[in-house]
């Protein structure tokens, strides 16, 4: 029998492994389904969790949100929280990209104000937005002002020009992690990480123009200055070639470390250190240097795309309304108090969800993102974490071949879509993704986050 046929239904959208069905299985592992999602769960991503569960340390459950799917040794949509005095941290359940995330900046404009010019206004923002592999920012930096963004974060850009003071009150924990060490980076890190601030890279990350299409909680809307037919931007990067390198250098410094403290481990891939080690805490700190990294390129690219926009249209400021309604990470490892304890919750492409807190969570291109908002049963229910996005189906290859075979007009349909190549728009075409508002459902009615706002994409800018 696989691990998929062990899972035990509990509830409409909960599907257990008790503790102790595998050896070594120290707590259970809940994932968050609905029947259709159920289908699409893939067998190793049920032996990625499973496997998390015996690290040393592991506290509460390992919990998985409907956007799952097989990651580097944790699965994406993985939550894992192990206690910081006897349990671990796991770069690999982090993720290369630290601090991935995604920013939502609220405009007074409406859709008509610019759905007649929208193909001109992404070529105009594919001219200012670096972005797409080995991409280079305009932003050049020396050691000693890369030293200043991995500890400032998101505050260092608003002080170079790159947006303004009240930007940091709306950033998860103000844009900045305050134990960073860049001294704990190596010097590939800071060379990788010299020219990229500013941009967007490749993969799943875009910059994209959306409309509110519809508003499902009037009050929380009001509140954020939301209203239907309105204008947003939204940034989905991280911490780019920087981040990569410091879980490349510490997935070597966690294997060479499994011996010196006894852990053995079923997957490689899961290779950690005691979060109170030496090893464990150089991690944390260069994560967090990271993290701060990410905070600071979402800062200017935001910024950045919102000045383009604002000059293109000849408005001013205050015309166009700039504001930031969130920015959260995904890939992160803090230090939090849960169920009276303090633990490293590890969230995997996965967005932190605390009662009252904006939750962005990013659909496919071409299809829809929603603003949600953090309810009080994410915080029994997952340790105060929701999904990040709708979650790959399709490998690639597969969605490339796809194409091929349809047409990419067929594919986007009336999205502009700007890219400096093809291969990154074919990639990432929505039937490679899961069905969004699926994932937001279920996560809406389990009641770890509430639905504020469907946004529809109107213009999008790929690596």
């Amino acid at each position: 029998m696989s691990l998929k046929e062990k899972l035990v239904r509990k509830d409409r959208y909960i599907w257990e492994l008790p503790a102790g069905t595998v050896e070594g299985q120290r707590v259970p592992v809940v994932f968050y389904l609905s029947d259709p999602l159920f289908e699409k769960l893939e067998e190793e991503a049920v032996r990625q969790a499973v496997n998390a569960s015996t690290l040393p340390g592991v506290v509460g459950a390992i919990y998985v949100m409907p956007d799952v799917h097989v990651g580097y040794g944790f699965p994406v949509g993985g939550v894992m929280a192990t206690s910081t005095r006897e349990g671990v941290i796991s770069p690999g359940s982090v993720g290369y990209d630290i601090n991935c995330g995604v920013r939502l900046i609220g405009t007074n404009l409406k859709s008509k104000d610019i759905l007649p010019k929208i193909r001109e206004l992404m070529n105009e923002i594919l001219e200012n937005v670096p972005a797409g592999v080995g991409s280079r920012g305009t932003v050049k930096l020396s050691r000693s002002e890369m030293r200043e963004v991995l500890t400032k974060g998101a505050r260092w850009a608003v002080e170079e020009g790159f947006g303004f003071e009240e930007d940091l009150k709306n950033i998860e924990e103000g844009g900045v992690l305050p134990d960073a060490d860049p001294e704990r980076a190596s010097k590939e890190a800071f060379e990788r990480g010299s020219d990229e601030l500013g941009t967007v890279g490749s993969g799943n990350h875009f910059v994209e123009l959306q409309v509110v299409e519809e508003i499902y909680d009037e009050k929380t809307a009001g509140r954020l200055g939301l209203f239907e037919g309105q204008l947003l931007i939204m940034v989905h990067s991280g911490s780019r070639g920087f981040g990569h390198q410091v879980c490349t250098d510490y997935l070597k410094i966690a294997v060479q470390s499994l011996k010196k403290y006894r852990i053995e481990l079923p997957d490689m891939q899961l290779a950690c250190m005691p979060f109170s080690s030496e090893e464990g805490q150089s991690y944390f700190k260069a994560m967090n240097a990271a993290a701060n990294y990410a905070f600071a390129n979402r800062q200017i690219l935001g910024f950045r795309t919102a000045n383009t926009v604002r000059k293109f249209l000849g408005i001013s400021w205050e015309e166009l309304g700039y504001r930031v309604i969130y920015d959260h990470a995904h890939n992160i490892a803090k230090v939090e108090k849960h169920r009276s304890a303090e633990v490293v919750v590890h969230r995997k492409g996965a967005t932190r969800s605390f009662p009252g807190q904006p939750v962005i969570i990013p659909g496919d291109m071409g299809r829809a993102s929603y603003l949600m908002v953090g309810l009080k049963g994410s915080m029994e229910l997952s340790f105060g974490t929701a999904c990040h996005g709708a979650g790959r189906v399709m490998s690639r290859r597969q969605a490339k071949k796809f194409v091929k075979e349809v047409g990419l007009e067929k594919v986007v349909g009336d999205l502009i879509v700007v890219a400096r190549g093809k291969g990154t728009v074919m990639e990432e075409i929505p039937q490679a993704y899961k069905d969004v508002s699926e994932v937001v459902r279920v996560v809406h009615e389990l009641g770890i986050a509430g639905v504020v706002a469907k946004l529809r994409p109107v213009g999008t800018l790929k690596g």
